[in-house]
């Protein structure tokens, strides 16, 4: 039989109790991972994924942090020290999504958007980089948006935070080389059941595929960069096309 291709690695996923989170989670158990799950609130959800990953005879452990507090990330990469003694692969995940009309947006909610899409990426790969070094074959993943590519006037906040995502993956892919390699992922309209239909009809319209994507699409391009040592700085879109209308 033969080995699984992430077979020994160990992954911190944030934001992994529920939607992308969950599903990078379990792709990356079943490729042959161990799975560190961080959560924020939801820690039913959390324990359910490690459950999962438990069962499949992958090491799992969830642990609470608000990944945009220093405190809370320093904790949780301590305690991944702790677990699993190496860290080979972060998938920074956790993030935030809303509409607000720029005239009418607060100061509070352009803090929590950029803190928690943004900051809360440069503090995990600024905790993670030690464990990941030592690894040799270290790998940053960011969950970007095609919202870091494209302007939407309802969305000004979500899409200055994914665009800071980007760059800040592309100056990470320099500070971190040779050792770790550094790629973000930038999703279009991504379905899971129980989404309201009509959020995806006009995405539908003009993406030349024709469709939305699932959770799938978006795993299998995690595992496609955690696996490839010769990419780094860059930004793969997965979005059925929708950047090119």
């Amino acid at each position: 039989m033969s080995e699984l291709p992430l077979s020994g690695k160990v992954a911190v996923v944030t934001g992994a109790g529920k939607r992308l989170g969950r599903s990078i989670a379990l792709r990356l158990a079943a490729e042959g991972a161990d799975v560190v799950v961080n959560y924020r609130n939801s820690k039913s959800e959390a324990e359910e994924v490690v459950g999962l990953i438990s069962s499949t005879g992958r090491r799992a452990v969830a642990i609470q942090g608000d990944v945009a507090k220093r405190a809370d990330v320093l904790a949780m990469f301590a305690e991944v020290e702790r677990e699993f003694s190496r860290l080979d692969i972060l998938v920074n995940n956790a993030g935030m999504f809303f509409a607000a009309k720029f005239e009418d947006l607060t100061e509070e909610q352009w803090d929590a958007i950029l803190d928690t899409n943004l900051k809360s990426q440069f503090l995990c790969s600024q905790a993670a980089a030690p464990m990941l070094r030592r690894s040799g074959q270290g790998r940053i993943i960011n969950l970007a948006s095609l919202g870091g590519l494209l302007a939407w006037p309802a969305y000004t906040h979500y899409c200055v935070s994914k665009a800071g995502v980007i760059m800040l993956t592309r100056c990470l892919a320099r500070a971190l080389a040779p050792q770790i390699t550094v790629n973000a992922i930038a999703p279009g309209t991504i379905s899971f059941p129980g989404d309201r239909p009509e959020i995806a009809e006009d995405y539908i319209r003009r993406a030349p595929l024709g469709k939305t994507g699932g959770s799938q699409d978006i795993d299998s391009a995690v595992v496609f960069l955690a696996q490839s040592p010769f990419i780094t700085g860059q930004v793969i879109v997965v979005d059925g096309g929708r950047a090119l209308t």
